[in-house]
C-alpha cells in the first residue's frame, strides 16, 4: 500500500512539471486546453511527460531515450517476469519469394494512448493493446516495396485526425492510427516517394537508385522531416535532407547535403561534384529543439567509400552534426568531425539532446557520439564545441589522385570509448595459436595511426563497424550519458579498378558486373564477411534463382537496389553468381555500373575499391584483439569524465572455459529510467539486461528465445510498468519474431 502511494505521489510530481513545461510552451505557441494545444484553429494533442506514453523514437524528440517511471527500480528489479509476447513472425509469401527475411526486427515501437505500434518481419505496421499485446489491427504495404531495416514510426495528430507515417522502401506510407487503413488524401493514394526532391539538377534518374529509410523521420508541428539511406558504391543517390506536409504529403523544402551552385560548402568539392557524387546522406536518425524550431542530424560519407580522387577538399556536408531551422531547412549551423572521409565514418546514431552545467550555469548542448568511439558536446545553439577540440595533422600519404585532408579533430574530452591504434600489444591472447594466426596477419598491415589513407598494402581500420553503432545512447536528467560501443577492426586492402580485369583468362559479362557492383561488399572471391556481408559462394544452395533476381532488383535490408541495371545485366550477375555463365568473350562497351572504369559521369566509378575488406578476427571467428569487445558506459558530461564502463555481453562457450566476460557487438542502444536502471539488449548471446546505472552492475538479466537487436521501451498502463524489447533474432543468429513485454 506504500508503494502504491509513493507511485502516486510520483506520478502528481510528473503531472505538475509536465503543466510547467507545458506551460512554457503555451507562452510561445498557444492555448493549453484539456491536454491538448491550440495553435491558431489547429487543435494537436502533446503527450504529457509522464512516462506513461512512449510517443517517439527515442522515447522524447530530444532522444534522451529516459524515462521518469520508478514503479520497476534496483529494489525490485530482480522480480521481472514475462508479462505477454506478440508474434510478429510471418511465413514467407509465395509469390514474392525474394521477400523472405533474414534480419533482425530493429524496431523501437512506440507507445501513445495506451497503443502500441511496431513493424513486422516484412514491414507491415502494427497495433496491439500496450498492457495485453492483443493485436487491433495490421496494415500491409505494396508488395512492390523493397524490404530494408526499419528502425520505428512517427505518430502524429490533429483532434481527430490521428496517423502514424512509417516507411517501407523508397515509400513514405500515412496510416490511420484508430484503423490501420491507409490516408488517401496523402501524397498519391497514401504514399509519397522519398526520390522526391533528389533529382534538381542531376545528370541521372535517381528515380531508378535505391533510396529508403531506416530510421524514421520527426515531427515538428506539421512538418514531417526524414533522411534516407542510399547505396555506398558510385551508384549512391544523393542524401539531400527532405521535409513533407503532414497532412498533404506534399514536399515542402530540401536541404542539399552536397552543396550546389551559390549554396554555402560548394567550394568544398570540386566544380559540379553535385552532378554525380551521392551518398552524404542521414540515415541514423533526428532529433528537434522544439522551443527552438530545430532540428539536428548527423551524415554519412560520401559515396563511394575509401577512395575520394574524385572529390577534393573537406566536402561539407559529409560526416558533420548539422542543425537546421525545422519550418524552412535553412542552415543554422554545422560542425564537421570528419574532413574528406576515407573511412566511412558515418555518424551512425542519432544526437541526444541534453541540458548540462557548465560553470554552475545550465546549458544547452547536442550529444552526437561517433563510429570511432568519440563524443562531440556542442553548444545547441552555437555549435561551438563545449569541451576543447584539437586539430591535429594526419598521414597524407594516399593513393594516386587522391587528396586526404592534412588535419583531422581529437576531441580532448571525453576520452574516446574504444581504441583508437591497434598495436602488436593489443592482439588476441586467448590462445597462443589465436595470437600467432593474427599476429601472421597484423605483419602484412599498417596500424599505427587511425588516419592512415586506404592503401594496396592494407590498413588495419578502426571505427568503421566499431564504436558508437545506430542503436544510439540514453541520458538521464542529472548529466549522465550511456552508449553501448563496439570494437572490432577490419582490414582493407584497396587495388586499382582496372586491374581487376588483367588476368589470363577473359572476363566474362557476369563476372565484370559482380566486380563493378558488388564486389566491394562481398568481396572478388565472393567470400563476404559475417552476417552483414555475407557469403555468396554457394548462394545457389539457399537462394534460387528468381530469389536473387528479385533481391537484386529491389534490394533488401542493407544492400541497395540494382533497379538502375538493365535487365540483362542483373540476369547476367545472377548466372555469375550461380556457375551458369557460358562463353568468356571479354566485356565490350560495358553498360553503366560495369567495366572497365571511368572517371566523371554516372554512375560513378572510383579508380580503386576494396580488394579484401574482412573483419579482423581469429581461426574461430572472434575478434582478432584482446577483450573487451563490447562495452556499456557511464560518462557524466557535465564534467567529461567516465563513471564506469563494463563488459557487455559475453559468448557462452569461452565463459565455460573460464574466460573472464569479454562482451560482445551489439546493435540496438540503452534505456535509462528514473528507477536507477540501464536496460540493453542487442547482444550475440541474446540476453536482455538490467544494468544498476551509477555502479554498472547487472542487477537482472532475462535469455530472450531470439537476439534482441533493437532498443527497449517502457511505459505504464493502468498503473503498471512495462519493458518490451524486439526480439527479431538474426545477424547470424537464429531467427524470431516476437515483442516481449517485461513487468513486475
Amino acid at each position: 500500500m506504500m508503494f502504491d502511494k509513493q507511485r502516486t505521489r510520483q506520478s502528481a510530481r510528473d503531472f505538475a512539471v509536465s503543466l510547467k513545461c507545458n506551460a512554457r510552451n503555451v507562452l510561445r505557441t498557444g492555448l493549453l486546453v484539456s491536454g491538448c494545444l491550440i495553435v491558431g484553429m489547429q487543435k494537436r494533442e502533446i503527450p504529457l511527460e509522464t512516462g506513461r506514453d512512449w510517443p517517439s523514437y527515442g522515447g522524447n524528440k530530444a532522444g534522451n531515450r529516459y524515462s521518469p517511471l520508478t514503479q520497476i527500480n534496483r529494489q525490485n528489479v530482480s522480480a521481472l517476469k514475462v508479462a505477454w509476447m506478440y508474434d510478429a513472425s510471418e511465413k514467407p509469401d509465395p509469390e514474392n519469394p525474394g521477400r523472405r527475411r533474414d534480419r533482425a526486427i530493429q524496431c523501437q515501437p512506440i507507445v501513445v494512448n495506451g497503443v502500441l505500434y511496431g513493424t513486422t518481419p516484412e514491414l507491415k505496421l502494427f497495433a496491439v493493446k500496450a498492457g495485453t499485446g492483443e493485436e487491433l489491427w495490421r496494415f500491409e504495404p505494396s508488395k512492390n516495396d523493397r524490404l530494408n531495416s526499419n528502425r520505428g514510426v512517427v505518430y502524429w495528430a490533429s483532434g481527430n485526425d490521428r496517423r502514424i507515417l512509417y516507411t517501407v522502401g523508397s515509400s513514405l506510407y500515412a496510416v490511420d492510427a484508430e484503423t490501420g487503413k491507409i490516408i488517401p488524401t496523402f501524397g498519391n493514394h497514401g504514399r509519397a516517394d522519398l526520390h522526391e526532391g533528389l533529382q534538381t539538377n542531376l545528370e541521372h534518374d535517381v528515380s531508378k537508385l535505391s533510396v529508403t529509410a531506416t530510421s524514421p523521420g520527426i515531427v515538428y508541428r506539421n512538418t514531417f522531416i526524414i533522411g534516407s539511406s542510399v547505396s555506398e558504391s558510385g551508384d549512391a543517390a544523393p542524401g539531400h535532407i527532405r521535409a513533407f506536409d503532414v497532412v498533404t504529403g506534399k514536399l515542402k523544402w530540401v536541404f542539399h547535403t552536397i552543396p550546389q551552385p551559390g549554396e554555402v560548402g560548394y567550394d568544398t568539392w570540386p566544380k559540379e561534384a553535385y552532378l554525380r557524387i551521392g551518398g552524404v546522406n542521414n540515415w541514423s536518425g533526428m532529433v528537434v529543439d522544439e522551443n527552438r524550431g530545430l532540428v539536428f542530424f548527423g551524415t554519412g560519407s560520401p559515396s563511394s567509400d575509401f577512395y575520394g580522387g574524385d572529390r577534393a577538399g573537406k566536402n561539407l556536408y559529409a560526416n558533420c552534426i548539422i542543425a537546421l531551422q525545422a519550418e524552412t531547412g535553412k542552415l543554422k549551423w554545422y560542425y564537421q568531425t570528419i574532413h574528406h572521409d576515407l573511412w566511412d565514418r558515418d555518424q551512425a546514431c542519432p544526437p541526444n539532446l541534453m541540458t548540462l552545467k557548465r560553470n554552475g550555469k545550465p546549458v544547452d548542448a547536442v550529444v552526437q557520439a561517433t563510429k570511432d568511439g568519440l563524443v562531440y558536446v556542442l553548444d545547441r545553439e552555437t555549435g561551438q564545441s563545449l569541451f576543447p577540440v584539437e586539430e591535429r595533422k594526419v598521414p597524407t600519404s594516399g593513393l594516386p589522385g587522391e587528396h586526404p585532408w592534412p588535419t583531422q579533430k581529437y576531441p580532448l574530452k571525453p576520452a574516446p570509448l574504444i581504441r583508437q591504434v591497434i598495436t602488436e600489444a593489443d592482439l588476441t591472447n586467448l590462445s597462443p595459436e589465436a595470437n600467432a594466426y593474427v599476429k601472421a596477419r597484423f605483419d602484412k598491415l599498417q596500424s599505427n595511426h587511425k588516419f592512415l589513407p586506404p592503401s594496396t598494402q592494407g590498413t588495419l581500420l578502426v571505427g568503421y563497424s566499431g564504436g558508437a553503432e545506430w542503436g544510439g545512447n540514453a541520458a538521464d536528467p542529472d548529466g549522465i550519458f550511456y552508449q553501448n560501443v563496439n570494437e572490432e577492426p577490419w582490414e582493407l586492402v584497396m587495388t586499382e579498378r582496372a586491374s581487376l580485369t588483367k588476368t589470363d583468362a577473359p572476363l566474362t559479362a557476369g563476372n565484370a558486373l559482380y566486380i563493378a557492383n558488388c564486389a566491394a561488399c562481398h568481396g572478388q572471391d565472393r567470400k563476404g564477411s559475417g552476417p552483414e556481408l555475407p557469403a555468396l559462394v554457394d548462394i545457389g544452395k539457399k537462394r534460387s534463382a528468381d530469389e536473387i533476381k528479385t533481391i537484386l532488383k529491389t534490394g533488401s535490408g542493407r544492400m541497395p537496389s540494382f533497379g538502375h541495371l538493365p535487365e540483362k545485366d542483373r540476369d547476367a550477375i545472377v548466372r555469375f553468381l550461380l556457375n551458369k555463365e557460358t562463353g568468356s568473350a571479354k566485356v565490350a562497351n560495358a553498360s553503366a555500373g560495369t567495366l572497365p572504369a571511368s572517371k566523371g559521369g554516372f554512375p560513378y566509378t572510383p579508380a580503386y575499391v576494396p580488394k579484401t575488406w574482412q573483419r579482423f578476427t581469429d581461426q574461430n571467428g572472434y575478434p582478432g584483439i584482446k577483450p573487451p569487445w563490447g562495452t556499456l558506459n557511464a560518462i557524466d558530461l557535465n564534467t567529461g569524465d567516465y563513471l564506469w564502463r563494463v563488459p557487455l555481453g559475453e559468448y557462452p562457450e569461452l565463459a565455460k572455459k573460464g574466460i573472464p566476460t569479454t562482451g560482445t557487438d551489439s546493435y540496438g542502444g540503452p534505456l535509462v529510467t528514473a528507477g536507477g536502471l540501464v536496460f540493453i539488449a542487442g547482444t550475440k548471446d541474446e540476453k536482455i539486461r538490467a544494468f544498476d546505472k551509477k555502479t554498472g552492475k547487472v542487477v537482472w538479466e532475462y535469455q530472450l528465445p531470439a537476439g534482441g537487436f533493437a532498443t527497449p521501451i517502457t511505459y505504464e498502463v493502468n498503473g503498471r510498468q512495462y519493458i518490451v524489447i524486439a526480439a527479431g533474432g538474426g545477424r547470424g543468429q537464429k531467427i524470431g519474431g516476437n515483442y516481449i513485454a517485461f513487468a513486475l
